[in-house]
């Protein structure tokens, strides 16, 4: 039995996220579709971030079992040939055979993208939310200056999520800023379900002057979600970084 790591990239736009789904395409559904007709075995594999509906990774990662004897390496190569364009395997190689990616220490990097114009631009719709009211970057820099270090995230935090925990640690966050494109990057060890697109609207409540920076701190103290500002849309979310520690 040999244990395989891949690491995936994909477009999120006509999946319903990650997970396998009863009414509806799945990128972990689709792996396991072609892992199990490439290698003639039952695949399931085990993903380490539940990308939501909509939402992108170029790096998300997922492990399986097998008994083929095709080295791992190789695997990539084939699996290819059967996916989807919208999803490609970036790598595969053998991991130990205790290796679980959902277990093991991590740092998780996201981008969230706002197109900020008078009008949207088509050649990014799949990939940013558009906004066209002027946003003052200097106060969401600001509003997240609060949200690094150790915090409980329970007002970011969707219902329905199943963490037992709402402890999170952020270790980055950032503004950048490339032409009309402004792209929230954040790192940390974990994030609660919506928790990225969550900091992204409050920060965006912000940076229109609704809320004052100091607020996002006061938002974290009262650990409600209806305090925080809202979900922004899956498509400007992207999985862009993932590092075991």
């Amino acid at each position: 039995m040999m244990r395989v790591r891949l690491q995936v990239a994909y477009d999120g736009t006509a999946y319903h996220g990650w997970q396998v789904q009863k009414n509806g395409n799945s990128i972990e559904g689709e792996l396991n579709r072609h892992l199990s007709a490439l290698l003639q075995e039952d695949i399931q594999v085990i993903g380490a971030s539940r990308t939501d509906a909509g939402v992108h990774a170029l790096c998300n990662i997922a492990v399986f079992d097998t008994e083929t004897r095709m080295p791992a390496e190789k695997i990539s190569y084939a699996l290819n040939q059967r996916l989807p364009e919208d999803i490609r395997v970036q790598e595969s190689s053998q991991a130990p055979s205790d290796f679980h990616p959902r277990k093991c220490k991590s740092v998780k990097t996201y981008e969230y993208r706002i197109w900020r114009g008078e009008f949207p631009m088509p050649t990014v719709r799949l990939y940013s939310h558009f906004i066209y009211t002027p946003l003052d970057v200097g106060r969401m820099r600001e509003a997240a200056s609060f949200l690094t270090g150790e915090h409980d995230f329970k007002s970011f935090c969707s219902a329905g999520s199943q963490a037992e925990s709402t402890v999170r640690t952020v270790y980055r966050i950032e503004l950048r800023e490339e032409g009309k494109m402004l792209i929230l990057r954040i790192s940390g060890n974990g994030f609660l379900y919506n928790m990225v697109r969550i900091i992204a609207g409050t920060l965006v409540e912000c940076g229109k002057g609704r809320y004052d920076p100091v607020h996002v701190r006061d938002i974290l103290q009262a650990r409600d979600r209806q305090q925080a500002g809202p979900t922004m849309p899956a498509r400007g979310l992207m999985l862009t970084g993932y590092e075991f520690v």
